[in-house]
């Protein structure tokens, strides 16, 4: 897969995921297997402002090649900005846009998910983008669209091949599904047949590698986006290198091996992060994705989540049972999910889809990267 001048194979990227997709998380990630691996989801008004945590945020590991970085904004303008920043000052190898965060403090502004239903905006902001970006590919990510009622995705595919835009990954669910029901995978097959002559990536209820070929196979969308399926489960790259090269080899990691990476997933936050009890707080989220299935107790489960230190840590991952093999019926929905009752927008958002109005600053916001 072609993306741009960036050849991808297997064709395989890392969603961002606010909080996940940090360095440390994905040099984990890029060892396991090969792929397109993006950073955190970056609001444009905070990379032009230069705060302080998004620039922490653009750092990437020096094994890291190709450099991808997602941006999120609402104002062509400072989209336009923000990406000839990343051109001008190389923070970055490629630019992938978000229009998929469904959260309602997002949407309820006009942004995110609820972007693409504004037609003429979502063409001015990836205008802006694409003529800013000189010689390196800008990609979009999105939904279908704010409900079934109000779909969005097979114009905004047509207008992201019209200005330039090097490939589209569809999150196949609508803003009301949040992350809850079953992806839509006939979505993508429609939205590669609207945009044959761009790479069109798919992305939901990818949980194995098995998954992402049957994907394919399915709705002949050039490669895969990988979110969830992959919290605790770096190695889930390399059963997608081997499956994308016609192998069955899966990885099966023991207990022991397991806590080896958490391990060094641990340590890497703690030298990205400015304090050690920053790191190790930040950590706890992913314990329980790492043990999904596996027989651990109550008390030590407590122990790891409450560790302040990474030399704790380790002290109660050394209490694992390391020979205990791979769970079984491990490929299974992993991190938030359930559908929304409504999705919350600004007051006649829906009135007109072809109005451009630019949303306030505040719709802009590092929380989900949808």
């Amino acid at each position: 897969m072609k993306i741009g001048p960036i050849g991808v194979w297997p064709p395989v990227v890392l969603a961002p995921m606010a909080g996940i997709t940090n360095a440390p998380f994905r040099v984990l990630c890029r060892e396991q297997g090969a792929g397109l691996f993006v950073c955190e989801m970056i609001t444009t008004r905070a990379l032009v402002e230069r705060h302080p945590k998004t620039m922490r945020m653009i750092r990437f590991a020096e094994s890291e090649r190709p450099r991808s970085i997602q941006l999120y904004g609402v104002d062509p303008v400072v989209v336009g900005k923000a990406v000839r920043m990343i051109v001008d000052e190389d923070l970055a190898d490629h630019i992938d846009l978000n229009f998929g965060c469904p959260v309602p403090k997002v949407t309820r502004r006009g942004g995110g998910a609820a972007l693409p239903y504004k037609r003429n905006l979502l063409r001015r902001i990836l205008r802006e983008a694409v003529s800013n970006a000189g010689p390196l590919p800008v990609t979009m990510k999105m939904r279908k669209g704010i409900d079934d009622d109000h779909l969005t995705y097979l114009d905004a595919g047509r207008i992201a091949a019209d200005e330039g835009v090097a490939a589209i990954a569809l999150h196949a669910r609508t803003a009301k599904q949040h992350y809850g029901g079953v992806a839509d995978w006939e979505a993508i097959a429609r939205l590669k047949e609207a945009v044959p002559e761009i790479p069109v990536l798919g992305n939901g209820d990818i949980w194995c590698a098995d998954d992402a070929l049957a994907m394919v196979a399915r709705t002949g969308c050039d490669g895969v986006v990988v979110g969830r399926g992959c919290l605790g489960r770096p190695w889930l790259f390399k059963d997608l290198e081997n499956a994308f090269n016609g192998s069955a080899e899966r990885a099966r990691p023991t207990l022991g091996e397991v806590a080896d990476v958490m391990a060094r997933h641990a340590q890497g936050l703690v030298e990205s992060f400015e304090t050690e009890r920053y790191a190790i707080a930040d950590f706890r989220k992913h314990i329980g994705w790492y043990l999904k299935g596996f027989t651990v107790g109550s008390e030590l489960r407590r122990e790891l989540a409450t560790a302040q230190s990474l030399d704790a840590l380790r002290e109660s991952l050394a209490k694992l049972e390391r020979d205990q093999p791979w769970p079984p019926n491990t490929d299974t929905p992993r991190g938030k999910s359930g559908e929304r009752p409504k999705v919350h927008l600004p007051d006649g958002w829906l009135d007109d889809p072809w109005d451009c109005p630019i949303p306030e600053g505040d719709a802009e916001s590092d929380i989900s990267g949808g």
